[in-house]
């Protein structure tokens, strides 16, 4: 056991403290030797401090701190002094001041480490993954997941203060198809049974509206096993809430609530309420998409109804068979070379695209290799409708609206990247609102939910729900950020006939619902609440916030793309008697 005993942080020393005795520990930044004088940074989570062993002073510390190295931890003991002029460090907090040693204890020392424990560095994500423990202790993710804690307090802070009850609800439940494979946990106890990992704590929470709870939240973990990318892990965090007695607005404006508190106590600036908001047939018909970038402009446009005029076969052939054209202005793109072109090209087939036709508009107006197609007069209702201007370019993708809708969405993101359209700093909150409840699968040849099963309808909507199911409207709503989904929610569906109506529609008979879903479905039966939430994904926030764009830079322990982790090296065979007790063998 050390006889020093800590009084401050590496970060917390200023010229106020110039002449106090202090305890510091904490990790070697970095080692000096000026011709027997030695100076280190000594870091620890809160910052770094210069501290001086001095042979003149003290010749015993100093003799040890020759031994020093990056990476060790060590305790020193010694008088605060101001820095000499000149040396003042303004990048360091600590930076007028340093610490002049006649103590130190080496607790631990350290191999060399496999990269720096510097900043900005360029080294490779699976082999800081490897060792996260050192990753971790460079400034820049300590600053990360403290902002990222600083967001979580304030969550609860906001919560609680609105009659919100934190409830834990099960890690090891049910399989119900919610979108995503499930993670499975065999039972030991019950062979040949199995637990899923929740993909969300969407039954539990409805269930604990009937219970009464009035009001729900849970800062909650959540497994998908699905294909990973950088705003996607197997196992996420997300900030879960349930009122009840509550209509849409009861919880945008809640929500809205904590994101001002958010952006006021972590973020240290104000945001504008109330966000506006988007219909979803809107958003899919200008943006390509429900989760549209509004930092910039560049709309997609639908032409069809002009270019059906024409004599362009690829155009006439789409439109006669049920397909669309539509197009954006890329503004001020004119100069693109054919090159250029070619590369959207390319870009928007991996989206289905079979092509991208493109106009250039100059003085005289529309010029491309498919202009002689084109009577002048479409030439000019194009140009008119697409608010063209010399030097722009007009991009065309002709297909079903499904693709349409994806290449025209990803091309247009692409486009304000590249063109440098979007202002990197600008938060931009939008609702989309008015989903459909229903979607039909082609693949499937069935209807699917848009959100979940358990979205309600409109009321006014209701008796339309077997005739015309795709008109039906959901009370549904998600939040976006600057082009990222942060969230959806809706009103649930709080009536047992309505819940069996809908999963009739999506090919669930009544056994089979009541196989997935029984004890929600009893549940109902008992005098069950009108009630609504939302979840909001806490990884993608803080990501955002920070300007991050992998939400890996602000988990602690994320895995790679190929759901590992390199530092613990799981998921890894399991011992032949954990199997045998499990009652289960592995292909």
């Amino acid at each position: 056991m050390s006889k020093l005993k800590r009084t401050c942080t590496c970060g917390q020393l200023r010229l106020k403290e110039v002449d106090s005795t202090v305890v510091l520990m904490g990790w070697v930044d970095s080692v000096r030797d000026h011709g027997g004088v030695i100076f280190i940074d000594l870091r620890d989570r809160e910052g770094i401090t210069q501290v001086v062993f001095n042979p003149d002073t003290a010749n015993k510390s100093c003799e040890l701190a020759h031994q020093l190295r990056s990476e060790y931890v060590i305790a020193i003991k010694g008088k605060v002094a101001a820095r000499p002029a000149g040396t003042v460090n303004p990048d360091l907090a600590t930076g007028e001041i340093e610490v002049l040693a006649d103590e130190l204890e080496i607790f631990n020392k350290s191999e060399t480490p496999p990269f720096e424990i510097i900043d900005n560095s360029n080294v490779s994500l699976e082999l800081r993954l490897k060792y996260r423990y050192l990753d971790l202790r460079r400034s820049e993710m300590q600053t990360h997941l403290i902002f990222r804690h600083k967001v979580c307090q304030t969550i609860r802070e906001y919560f609680n203060t609105r009659g919100f009850i934190d409830i834990e609800t099960p890690v090891l439940t049910k399989s119900t198809p919610e979108g995503a494979r499930d993670y499975l946990v065999p039972s030991r106890v019950n062979h040949g049974k199995v637990y899923a990992l929740p993909q969300s704590p969407q039954l539990f929470k409805q269930v604990l509206m009937v219970s009464g709870f009035d009001r729900y939240f849970q800062i909650v973990r959540c497994f998908r096993d699905e294909d990973l990318r950088a705003q996607r892990q197997p196992e996420f965090t997300q900030i879960d809430m349930e009122m009840s007695f509550v209509d849409e607005e009861d919880i945008i404006q809640v929500i809205e609530g904590l994101i001002a508190a958010i952006f006021e106590k972590v973020v240290g600036k104000p945001v504008n309420l109330p966000f506006p908001r988007l219909l979803y047939q809107e958003s899919m018909a200008s943006y390509g998409c429900d989760a549209p970038d509004l930092r910039f402009g560049m709309r997609i446009q639908d032409v069809s109804h002009i270019v059906k005029e024409s004599n362009f076969k690829v155009f006439l052939e789409t439109i006669n068979s049920g397909g669309q054209v539509r197009a954006i202005n890329a503004a001020g793109c004119g100069h693109y070379s054919r090159k250029d072109i070619d590369e959207l090209t390319e870009f928007v087939s991996q989206f289905g695209a079979r092509g991208l036709a493109w106009f250039k508009v100059e003085e005289t107006g529309l010029v491309s290799s498919i202009t002689k197609f084109f009577p002048p007069e479409i030439l000019q209702k194009i140009q008119q409708h697409m608010n063209a201007k010399a030097g722009d370019l007009l991009l065309f993708v002709a297909d079903k609206e499904k693709v349409v809708s994806q290449s025209l969405a990803h091309l247009r993101t692409h486009l304000g990247h590249k063109n440098n359209l979007i202002n990197a700093e600008e938060f931009n909150f939008v609702w989309i609102v008015d989903f459909p409840l229903f979607e039909y699968n082609e693949d499937a040849k069935r209807y699917v939910a848009l959100h979940h099963p358990f979205t309600s309808p409109r009321s006014e909507d209701i008796p339309f729900l077997e005739e015309k199911p795709l008109e039906v409207r959901a009370r549904a709503y998600d939040l976006v950020l600057n082009g990222v989904e942060l969230g959806g929610g809706s009103i649930r569906i709080h009536s047992p006939e309505i819940q069996k109506r809908v999963f009739r529609l999506l090919g669930i008979n009544d056994n089979d619902a009541y196989q997935k879903f029984g004890f929600l479905l009893d549940a109902l039966k008992f005098g069950a609440p009108p009630h609504g939430g939302i979840a909001l994904g806490i990884d993608r926030m803080i990501a955002l916030l920070l300007h991050l764009d992998d939400i890996r830079e602000v988990i602690a322990f994320p895995k790679t793309q190929k759901a590992t982790c390199p530092m613990t090296e799981a998921p890894s065979e399991a011992d032949p008697q954990q199997l045998k007790e499990l009652g289960i063998s592995l292909a």
